[in-house]
């Protein structure tokens, strides 16, 4: 996360807190939507409207209010197009399905739609979100849909004139609000309403296919998006919603979906909490269908669940985030779990909270140099820490993030932050000038078994001064000799997870070698 996507702490008052007052005196039920179409991976993009609407929850629980967080799963929307991870020889023929229809790219899955949302809704446990699942496919084929049906049906006039109020756009003559499923060949796309019978609870159509015939209501087709949209909020009870900028923009669904749900169905609208994307640092909103995204469940393998929330909930709705899974994550962590970080937002940490996971009271940066210095040794990197003044007794804890840290090496990582301590002494040392050799002789001598940190930063900055090198010049020094690069993680704590006896020959041994002005 930037710094310009960080919410101000310093506010009089979280806007999860600001947004449950403005809905506390504007509604007396508190049943909050979201949801998603399963047509890719469902990604941390994604994640901002479920984490928000939890928040709000969370928030509205606190005065003992009740409210409820429904979760609907878009299974029955058409799959539009065979994207980038779709095999087109075998998907082509399924274009125009339902999602719910189609079958399981990895055939271990009862569907497309269920490959995609299962590890999702793993995904939620993981983040100990709460939720009621509605998966649309169901809901449609078990009736729940059928009345409003009929109410669209008959309102397709005055819906076709909310829609060119709406959009300026007007809808072709066969247009209807609702997509009949095709007998034949299983594709909502190329169907149109020819006429439906209320009593009887269906529809008749005719398809490119060339099919003519009749549909049930219930399961045998779907309403259009914008149509879709409110009816859910009526068969649900929606009162609460948070959506993306697009469905608030003038014209957009959100203004449509409030006229229809009104005129059509009779309901008001649910309060709306409008959020802002989240995109990938370098490369722009994410996109399930050309691929650019980072999976939920893939990132819960690298991120505490606790600190993936806290990255969204610390930022208000409105403002973009730009996620940055490189050194922000690892200075995200470090703010989350460390309570006197200025940085860190206390309320958003609080709402973000996920029960059984206790933070390690050790900074990640020093776990993440820990895991290559001890190559995982969890008892080492306890030792390590506690001569440092960590409090590691939660060895639990440790363990989980040191996996945490070895993930995000593997994946995220930039190669500045990666390395290996060298058995043997890199070639790249031999060239270190005079006085660089000179001042690691100098440091060799210095080091004492035990000396934290801290002493060993103090006894670095005074050999750099006998010798007159830069600190620049003597870092560098240190890193040559040890890791063969000449960057590294911070000093003093490197070297304080290092053997005294290991770095005292090591630096004698480069100081030894010719030029070194000895």
């Amino acid at each position: 996360m930037t710094p310009a996507d960080e919410i101000d702490s310093k506010e009089a008052v979280f806007w999860a807190d600001q947004s449950a007052r403005e809905i506390i005196a504007r509604r007396d039920r508190y049943v909050v939507a979201t949801g998603i179409t399963p047509s890719g991976e469902i990604h941390i993009g994604n994640m901002r409207e479920v984490v928000t609407a939890d928040t709000i929850v969370r928030v509205l629980r606190e005065p003992g209010h009740n409210p409820q967080l429904k979760y609907i799963a878009d299974t029955y929307d058409p799959l539009r197009r065979v994207y980038p991870f779709l095999d087109p020889q075998k998907y082509a023929s399924h274009i125009g399905k339902p999602l719910s229809e189609i079958p399981c790219p990895c055939e271990k899955h009862e569907s497309y739609a269920e490959h995609f949302l299962e590890p999702f809704l793993r995904s939620l446990k993981a983040l100990d979100i709460q939720v009621e699942i509605f998966r649309a496919d169901r809901m449609y084929k078990d009736g729940q849909y059928t009345q409003n049906i009929i109410r669209a049906l008959e309102g397709t006039e005055r819906i076709r004139a909310i829609l060119k109020e709406a959009t300026g756009k007007k809808t072709d003559e066969h247009w209807s609000p609702f997509n009949p499923l095709c007998n034949t060949c299983k594709r909502m796309i190329g169907t149109i309403v020819t006429d439906f019978d209320a009593a009887e609870k269906t529809v008749s159509y005719k398809c490119d296919c060339g099919d003519n015939g009749s549909a049930p209501m219930a399961g045998g087709g779907k309403l259009t998006w914008r149509v879709d949209w409110a009816a859910r909020w009526e068969i649900l009870g929606v009162t609460i919603e948070p959506f993306g900028k697009d469905h608030a923009s003038a014209g957009g669904s959100y203004d449509s979906g409030v006229k229809i749900s009104k005129e059509i169905f009779g309901y008001e609208p649910p309060f709306p909490i409008v959020y802002e994307w989240i995109s990938l640092r370098g490369g722009g909103d994410m996109s399930s269908s050309k691929g650019n995204v980072i999976s939920i469940h893939e990132m819960l393998e690298v991120v505490p669940a606790e600190v993936l929330k806290y990255a969204v909930v610390k930022v208000k709705p409105n403002r973009r985030i730009v996620f940055d899974p490189g050194l922000p994550l690892l200075q995200l962590i470090d703010e989350f779990d460390d309570p006197t970080s200025p940085n860190r937002h206390r309320r958003a940490a609080e709402l973000s909270a996920v029960p059984g996971s206790p933070p390690v009271k050790a900074p990640f940066r020093h776990i993440v140099s820990l895991v290559q210095t001890t190559q995982n040794d969890i008892d080492e990197m306890a030792a390590i820490l506690k001569r440092s003044g960590y409090d590691v007794s939660d060895l639990e804890a440790l363990k989980a993030r040191a996996t945490y840290a070895r993930k995000w090496l593997d994946r995220f990582a930039p190669e500045e932050v990666r390395f290996e301590v060298q058995k043997t002494l890199p070639p790249t040392a031999n060239a270190l000038k005079p006085h660089q050799k000179k001042a690691l002789g100098l440091l060799a001598d210095k080091l004492r078994s035990g000396m934290n940190a801290d002493e060993i930063h103090s006894v670095i900055y005074s050999v750099k001064d006998k010798v007159k090198a830069t600190p620049q010049e003597l870092f560098e020094a240190i890193y040559q000799a040890l890791l063969g690069k000449s960057r590294g993680p911070r000093a003093g704590f490197f070297l304080a997870s290092l053997e005294t006896e290991f770095l005292a020959a090591r630096f004698k041994e480069v100081a030894a070698t010719p030029g070194s002005g000895s």
